[in-house]
């Protein structure tokens, strides 16, 4: 599966069991790359898309365990230590800012490789970089 995630400089990703923050052109970004494909969600993310962009989004509690290979999965408030044998792509958005943050992103990034790297203007970050990471 590829998972997609958002961090702070700090590998911060949620605070108070709150996501640190959220962007529009982000979510528009995410839908592109995704094109027609699903995107698997849990309830607490799909909070972030409108009714309008709903249609390739799947929400489901399990969507870690139930993604199949090559399906999407943007994950917020999840461990994916549990499922790194299944993941074959990591796509990080960062987002070039500290935060508060008591949940963090631990994965070691040292096996994977860095193929392709670009920032990009947010609606309320003035850059955004984007990072995909393979096997």
């Amino acid at each position: 599966m590829f998972i997609i995630i958002c961090i702070d400089d700090n590998k911060g990703m949620m605070f108070n069991h709150r996501r640190q923050s959220q962007d529009k052109e982000l979510r528009n970004h995410i839908l592109s790359e995704i094109n027609n494909d699903k995107l698997w969600v849990n309830a607490y993310t799909s909070g972030q898309f409108p009714e309008t962009q709903l249609q390739n989004v799947v929400v489901d509690e399990d969507f870690l365990k139930k993604a199949d290979q090559c399906e999407y999965c943007f994950v917020e408030d999840e461990n994916i230590e549990p499922y790194m044998e299944r993941i074959e792509r990591i796509i990080i958005f960062k987002w070039n800012r500290k935060y508060p943050a008591d949940f963090y992103y631990s994965i070691d990034m040292s096996g994977w490789k860095l193929v392709k790297t670009e920032e990009f203007k947010g609606n309320s970050h003035e850059k955004i970089t984007k990072e995909i990471y393979i096997k």
